[in-house]
């Protein structure tokens, strides 16, 4: 059972979630702050960290996962404290646990669990649509520096040139206007008409070529071939309501890696597609039936795994 997602949502919600029999994740408010080092203004959000002395059951991740799933308290209870067994299990023996969009916890040479973010998701909903800026900074002023340090070094003068007065100066500027503007509409003139005879010939070209094949398609110097009919029968796999769900993968790698090897074992399975937490789905089989579904499911925690667990589409 994955309980990775409705911890995240309660996080969302309250500063403090318990998972029974493991330790508490705690989320606690920053103001908002600059990284100087990057120029990067990082909007108020919450701060995530793990207390494994908070293991007492306060109620409020099973209640959640029980009015979500549409089933009784002490039986989600149940798989719940099962969850919690598994992750001590697993850090017992040096493993690492990832909790999707939450954290990692690991345990250090004192036996002791530490745990690091992901500072992914922002759960201050008060900042929601609200991310991370970098500040680009202003080269106007040191540019306006360098010139004038340049100028320092190279001074210079602009004298203005004399030149003498002609009554013909002013007749002779038109006429090289009037001159310029008849060069380039004779020129304008002459491409265009080259273009347009290019451009007739062309589709005189492509008339002949296609009359060509019309010929060619049309007339036959014997009967044409006739093809017997062939009937294929395309069978498409239709996907039930209710999916037992054997993984949610990060990396679309790891998620059809996981499909092939439950194929080599005999399942039916399939890549479900990628949830709203961004994670791609990999499911044993799909059934339109739930009673087949749910005694599939009993059947695969007996054998396979029992982190399984049952999707449901409304």
């Amino acid at each position: 059972m994955r309980i990775d997602a409705y911890i995240e949502k309660l996080l969302f919600e309250y500063n403090c979630v318990v998972v029974p029999g493991f330790g508490a994740f705690l989320a606690h408010s920053t103001s908002a702050k600059i990284d100087a080092s990057t120029s990067t203004l990082i909007p108020p959000s919450k701060t995530l960290s793990f207390n494994a002395q908070l293991s007492k059951n306060d109620g409020l991740l099973v209640s959640y996962i029980a009015k979500e799933k549409k089933l009784g308290y002490e039986e989600m209870l149940g798989e719940v404290e099962e969850v919690a067994k598994n992750w001590n299990s697993k850090l017992e023996k040096g493993e690492s646990i990832e909790v999707f969009g939450i954290g990692k916890l690991w345990h250090n040479k004192e036996r002791r669990i530490q745990f690091q973010p992901e500072n992914t998701t922002n759960f201050l909903t008060s900042s929601f649509g609200l991310s991370t800026f970098v500040a680009t900074p202003i080269q106007r002023e040191v540019l306006k520096v360098e010139v004038e340090e340049l100028e320092e070094r190279i001074p210079f003068i602009i004298t203005p040139e004399k030149r003498e007065a002609s009554p013909f100066r002013p007749w002779l500027k038109y006429a090289a206007i009037l001159l310029l503007a008849v060069s380039l509409g004779v020129t304008s003139y002459r491409t265009y008409g080259d273009f347009q005879q290019k451009e007739v010939a062309a589709q005189q070209d492509a008339q002949q070529e296609v009359s060509r094949l019309i010929q060619e398609a049309t007339f036959f110097e014997s009967a044409p071939l006739e093809l017997p009919a062939i009937n294929i029968e395309v069978t498409k796999r239709q996907l039930g309501k209710h999916h037992v769900i054997a993984g949610a993968f990060r990396e679309a790698a790891n998620a059809e890696k996981r499909v092939d090897e439950l194929k080599e074992k005999g399942y039916n399975a399939f890549y479900l597609g990628e949830n709203r937490y961004g994670l791609h789905q990999v499911a044993y089989d799909s059934f339109e039936d739930p009673k087949e579904a749910l005694t599939f499911l009993k059947q695969v925690k007996a054998t396979e795994s029992k982190d399984a667990w049952l999707l449901s589409e409304k």
